[in-house]
């Protein structure tokens, strides 16, 4: 099956590609020539998933996935949750700065419990007149969460993000000291996506 995932970040698409196998053929914003810069403007996860879901659909057609992932941070009161890619402040995704502020943030903290939580918004196109001249369309999402810990220091030199500093439950390493197949089995994308491929295998 071909489906679009709405993201032109090759960490994303390649952690998609390894847990969906090779059922499925995932195609990246970049191959269907979309070059924009989708907006996330929702106030939650939820909301930015579908708005990028939908923007792919309005403009291409094509049955398609969006994701948007957050790290919550039970002492920030959530945070940064929907700003995570942009926790930091400027226009690109600094992972560094990002991991900077939020240790920062957390020096004065004992409770460093976190959860990282991933939404997929899946938009399906269903024709309903055999020349294809309407169709509906069908909405689904799905939600990954992995529980864990903001650790002290940075540890690991793999992954991506917040992955040096979040030690997922029941492990004593980070996910980018875990690796990338340990990690696809048990990450809040993984268990999102797995959810996603359950349902795309029922079609």
């Amino acid at each position: 099956m071909k489906i679009i995932f709405a993201t032109n970040n090759q960490h994303k698409l390649d952690e998609i590609k390894n847990i969906l196998g090779d059922g499925f053929e995932v195609v990246s914003l970049k191959e269907i020539g979309c070059s924009e810069d989708i907006p996330e403007t929702g106030k939650t996860l939820e909301e930015n998933a579908l708005q990028k879901a939908q923007y792919v659909y309005d403009h291409y057609h094509v049955s398609c996935f969006a994701d948007d992932t957050g790290l919550e941070v039970d002492a920030l009161g959530g945070a940064p949750g929907v700003y995570s890619a942009r926790y930091a402040g400027g226009e690109g995704h600094d992972s560094e700065a990002n991991m900077a502020k939020l240790l920062h943030e957390l020096k004065n903290y004992s409770n460093r419990k976190a959860r990282f939580r991933t939404v997929i918004a899946l938009i399906m196109k269903k024709d309903i007149c055999p020349c294809g001249c309407t169709s509906i369309k069908e909405i689904h999402q799905f939600e990954g969460i992995v529980n864990g810990e903001i650790i002290h220091e940075k540890r690991g030199g793999e992954g991506f993000g917040y992955d040096p500093i979040f030690q997922p439950e029941g492990y004593d390493k980070t996910f980018a000291e875990l690796g990338t197949n340990i990690k696809n089995t048990i990450s809040h994308r993984a268990r999102a996506t797995q959810k996603l491929a359950e349902y795309l295998k029922t079609l």
